[in-house]
């Protein structure tokens, strides 16, 4: 397809013609820029490859730091350059919920972080706009 091409005085293009490449070249910077946001994280198929941990062995060591309790969410994740099993546990009668994470690699605690209810909707709620 050809589009009709502005020429002026002199044979030069005028200066509309030089403008639309510049508008291509931002919009495809733009959408590059929007396919890797959302390609930043990798499949959790992918990730689970990586782990050297399983799900139901961290659900074990997360357990036992918090007894008694109920896994309400499990996440395999990169959290500030670790692979980590995020898990929300809950207990009965408790209000909130206990944030455990295990590294991946080594099966250790690398965080634990108690969060009200609050908190956890707010989280939730975070979530669930970057999905």
């Amino acid at each position: 397809m050809h589009l009709p091409v502005a020429i002026g005085a002199g044979g030069k293009p005028t200066e509309s013609m030089m403008f639309k490449p510049t508008v291509s070249l931002l919009a495809l910077a733009g959408a590059l820029t929007l396919s890797h946001a959302f390609a930043a994280e990798p499949p959790q198929a992918e990730l689970e490859a990586q782990a050297k941990v399983s799900q139901e062995q961290a659900t074990r060591t997360a357990q036992a730091r918090v007894p008694n309790s109920k896994v309400k969410s499990a996440e395999l994740e990169r959290e500030n350059g670790r692979l980590v099993w995020s898990f929300d546990l809950a207990r009965e009668g408790k209000p909130g919920v206990t944030e455990i994470q295990v590294d991946a690699m080594t099966g250790k605690i690398v965080s634990v972080k108690k969060e009200t209810a609050a908190e956890e909707a707010s989280e939730a709620r975070k979530e669930a706009r970057e999905k």
